[in-house]
């Protein structure tokens, strides 16, 4: 094992675990005080804070997967853990395929994006909706895929608090 690197891991988690919690007390606020860059801005930080401690957990090289199958263990996170999945964050990440991608496959017309509020009712324009945010319930749309932020933020809140008495807390 490599204590003193785990360590510095173990701190990473930490902190990107406290910028999506900061960043999701923020998407909270502008629930009485709406602020629609500040929701985009809210999203896009627990979005890459949680993509950060995936990455960590669950590395994309196949040379550094014992060090997330041994952080994984040592934080108690299983190999189904919801924050494993990257996909949705990929759509928010490259975005500028999947507009390539959307336009390599439909001829113009409809394209609503940054949807708030989106009702998710079986309306054949729904499959339009690129990204929306869903402050009721706290979900993110992509094009008819959805994400529970409170699912995810529940997970990472798990994970930091099995970070504490491992590695000091800062900032």
């Amino acid at each position: 094992m490599n204590e003193f690197k785990d360590l510095i891991f173990l701190g990473e988690i930490l902190l990107q675990s406290k910028i999506a919690l900061r960043a999701n007390e923020r998407l909270e606020a502008t629930k009485d005080n709406f602020d629609r860059l500040e929701v985009w801005c809210s999203i896009q930080s627990i979005l890459v804070s949680v993509a950060n401690v995936s990455k960590i957990l669950w590395p994309t090289y196949k040379k550094h997967e014992k060090r997330g199958e041994r952080l994984r263990k040592t934080l108690n996170v299983s190999d189904s853990n919801p924050l494993s999945n990257r996909v949705f964050r990929n759509h928010f990440e490259h975005y500028d395929s999947r507009i390539e991608d959307w336009f390599s496959n439909h001829s113009g017309g409809v394209y609503v994006d940054l949807v708030m509020n989106p009702s998710f009712n079986g309306r054949e324009f729904e499959k339009f909706h690129h990204r929306g945010y869903n402050s009721f319930n706290d979900t993110l749309i992509f094009r008819g895929e959805l994400l529970d932020l409170t699912e995810i933020l529940n997970e990472l809140e798990k994970i930091r608090n099995n970070c504490k008495g491992l590695v000091l807390d800062y900032p």
